[in-house]
């Protein structure tokens, strides 16, 4: 852990509301030297697992831990520090997560104050992807450096920790592989997922912490690997896809049913939904643009609920998509200077992050739904029942295709670049 260095504290920014939607942003203090240079971009954004803690890179190889909410009270009666904190990586950060996750049922329960340890310390840890191809794990309260992991020979561009209470993390790299790290043994005897031709961009684990989806900016390949077995299940693209484009972002629904992958090509991106264990299309939501090469698909991720997919694009800040509806649940105004990179939802939802890549964040309000009790069920059931265990059941057709999101519309085609009626049209 280092002393805050002046030139880099970060500072709450109060906007006078230029988007309702928008709560807050955090900025940067840099030297004039160092603005709009390489270095500055926010790569990189997570709360804790209990929602209590909020990290970002904010360039340089700085990373910021301060507690959530920002005005929070709680802890100051001295048994837990939450002070913020700032973490000297030495290298560009490109990737971080916190861990471990508690199961599905834990994480739903209200937050709680941190396990502690056998000494008193508290069990959360901080890991950060370097450029270098170094991780370096943190323990978040103590503010201490626990080890570093070595064998990526590229920048590490993605971490995870499953959702199981594990100290199992897997990353991603340039270096064209996956790994998967046992901490409770430091790092030892990691296991190795290769099979990607070039960059890999992003990498997410099933809720069930049975499978591993990967996307390859380049390769244009979707694959899934087996978290159990460390094995290559398939590759959902096959191949087929002849258009150029590079893929960015992927993410699992919070039941494990569905995987969410984006793509960006000269003049359009598309979100492309699929069923992981039939490797079956469900459906694509595509846009265009007039001009070309100003249409990058940042990131994704599906909020905590799995109503909602939260979308990060060159020419606006955030957009809320609803899967199977025509026009967007919400989204900010064109800003090209916004310029996202990433984004994470809070843990209970209601809020979102973006990172910018002049290294500032931004917290939103994010739409919130009552979810139905059909949706409830369909999720219970989908966390720990497979497709094909559904397809063998005796049910109606309509139960069939809600249950298996097939009654998501097959091909959903919107041109919103233009109006910002066109959504809604």
């Amino acid at each position: 852990m280092s002393l805050p260095n002046p030139d880099h504290v970060p500072i709450l920014h109060v906007p006078p509301a230029p988007d309702p939607a928008l709560l807050l942003e955090l900025k940067t203090r840099r030297p004039p030297s160092l603005l709009d240079l390489a270095g500055c971009e926010t790569w990189s954004v997570d709360f804790s697992p209990d929602g209590a803690w909020f990290a970002w890179s904010m360039g340089h190889g700085i990373v910021w831990v301060v507690a959530w909410p920002l005005d929070s009270e709680e802890g100051q009666d001295g048994e837990t520090d939450r002070e913020d904190k700032s973490f000297s990586c030495g290298h560009p950060v490109w990737g971080l997560a916190f861990g471990p996750r508690p199961p599905r049922s834990a994480a739903a329960a209200p937050p709680t104050k941190p396990s502690q340890g056998s000494k008193g310390k508290s069990t959360l840890l901080l890991a950060t992807g370097l450029e270098n191809g170094v991780i370096k794990v943190w323990n978040v309260l103590t503010g201490n450096a626990v080890f570093d992991l070595h064998g990526h020979e590229g920048v590490v561009r993605n971490l995870f920790f499953p959702q199981n209470g594990s100290l199992t993390l897997v990353s991603s790299s340039r270096d064209k592989t996956l790994r998967v790290w046992d901490l409770a043994r430091k790092g030892k005897n990691v296991q190795v997922l290769s099979g990607h031709k070039d960059w890999i961009s992003c990498c997410c684990v099933s809720s069930d912490c049975s499978m591993i989806a990967s996307v390859g900016r380049f390769d244009r390949m979707v694959c899934l690997w087996s978290l159990r077995s460390y094995t290559f299940i398939r590759n959902l693209t096959g191949g087929t896809n002849k258009k150029l484009c590079l893929l960015s972002s992927c993410d699992f629904s919070p039941d494990g049913a569905v995987l969410a992958t984006a793509a960006f090509s000269g003049s359009s991106w598309w979100i492309d939904l699929w069923d992981p264990y039939t490797a079956e299309k469900l459906a694509t939501l595509a846009d265009y643009f007039e001009d070309y090469g100003q249409n990058q698909i940042s990131a994704i991720q599906f909020s905590p609920d799995g109503l909602h997919l939260a979308i990060v694009t060159d020419d606006r800040a955030l957009r809320i998509w609803e899967p199977g509806e025509r026009h967007m649940a919400m989204q900010t105004k064109r800003d090209g200077d916004s310029s996202g990179l990433c984004c994470n939802y809070h843990p209970q939802g209601g809020v979102i992050a973006t990172g910018t890549r002049d290294g500032h964040v931004r917290f939103w309000r994010t739409p919130r739904t009552v979810p139905s009790l059909c949706h409830l069920c369909r999720s219970i059931m989908r966390y720990s029942v497979s497709t094909h265990q559904i397809e063998a059941l005796p049910l109606p057709k309509r139960i069939l295709e809600y249950l298996t999101y097939r009654n998501i519309p097959e091909r959903l085609k919107t041109c919103c670049s233009s109006d910002e009626e066109d959504w809604e049209s």
